[in-house]
């Protein structure tokens, strides 16, 4: 079956035509229990209908292949195999809340072909769907309580890993509305990134159907040539439609924590200057409310390198200076290939 297996209603009604309209919902809650493995443990659900889902749907939509845990067992790097052969790679770290965030990819691959990204390097393969998506939780969920803490939840969850999110909008919509109503997260605790697609950007503002998570994005220069050098999906006019975009976003959406994030990824040379402090704090002051999350490259290609830590300090201070909300991201598992933008298969 192609579709999504948490919105089979249909299907569930015309293999179960007697069923009352409830048990539905108690199979999705039950997709969702933290020590559940197997259709036969949601007992709140009749054995002949586990029998029949068991037959029918796999318990996750993929397999595991490998599983990369680094030195501190701060950071776990699963590779799955799914269902038609193609692999993903999804990533669970500890947070400074001393909870766990989970990294899900939306697509096989990418087509944003951004310098710094291994992902991108691979092409687009395929969108992934929304139980794909929503499956890489539900996998860690289990493997936090089983393997790592029993005492320990999945805090947060961000659409970094492989993949452009936006370019898989349904499916995300989808996973996002399934992960807000299935677990214990809220909207605040998700993030979704993207290099900024205007159109799914400005579908979003007039979207009902779209949640209210943070969105982070991808900006990594406000220099008009130097973005398009790192990311060559940007063009001319990017920045004049981002600034109209992120007032409406302002205006409808945003508040104190739902703020919109800018991630600022420093390369040595090419976006780490004053010239691009500069004119990042000139976009800012532009839009307002914005927050700047700086990343340490992690290396994915030789032709380029890493800023220096006092360059790095710079750059930050420089934004704090001319009043920008600026961090500096803390990077996990760069030793086991997961950290942000070393996701490749």
């Amino acid at each position: 079956m192609n579709e999504p297996l948490l919105t089979r209603l249909t299907w569930f009604q015309k293999q179960f035509p007697l069923e009352p309209s409830f048990r539905w919902k108690q199979i999705q809650t039950g997709l969702f229990h933290p020590n559940f493995t197997d259709w036969h443990q949601v007992l709140t659900i009749p054995f002949s209908v586990r029998n029949k889902l068991k037959e029918e749907i796999p318990w996750l939509s993929f397999v595991i292949q490998n599983m990369f845990v680094s030195k501190e067992k701060n950071t776990y790097k699963a590779l799955f195999s799914l269902q038609d052969g193609f692999l993903i790679e999804s990533v669970i770290m500890k947070n400074t809340r001393k909870q766990w965030t989970v990294c899900v990819s939306s697509q096989v691959g990418c087509a944003m072909r951004c310098t710094f990204c291994a992902t991108g390097k691979m092409g687009l393969k395929r969108n992934l769907l929304s139980d794909e998506i929503v499956d890489q939780y539900r996998f860690w969920q289990i493997y936090l309580s089983s393997h790592i803490s029993t005492s320990e939840r999945i805090s947060n969850v961000v659409f970094m890993g492989m993949g452009e999110p936006l370019a898989n909008y349904e499916s995300v919509r989808e996973a996002l509305h399934d992960l807000l109503a299935f677990t214990s997260l809220g909207s605040t605790r998700i993030t979704v990134s993207t290099v900024g697609i205007i159109p799914r950007l400005e579908q979003i503002l007039t979207d009902p159907k779209w949640p209210a998570v943070r969105l982070a994005i991808s900006l990594h220069s406000a220099d008009p040539i130097t973005r398009k050098q790192i990311i060559p999906s940007s063009y001319d006019d990017f920045f004049k439609k981002l600034i109209t975009w992120s007032k409406k976003y302002q205006e409808k959406i945003a508040h104190r924590r739902q703020h919109l994030t800018f991630e600022y990824i420093l390369l040595r040379g090419i976006n780490d200057d004053e010239h691009h402090a500069k004119a990042l704090v000139k976009l800012i002051h532009l839009i307002t409310n914005v927050r700047v999350n700086l990343i340490p490259y992690n290396i994915t290609d030789p032709a380029l390198k890493k800023t220096s830590k006092q360059q790095m300090d710079f750059f930050q201070n420089y934004l704090k200076e001319h009043g920008v909300q600026v961090t500096i991201r803390k990077s996990f598992g760069d030793e086991i290939q997961a950290a942000c933008g070393q996701l490749v298969i």
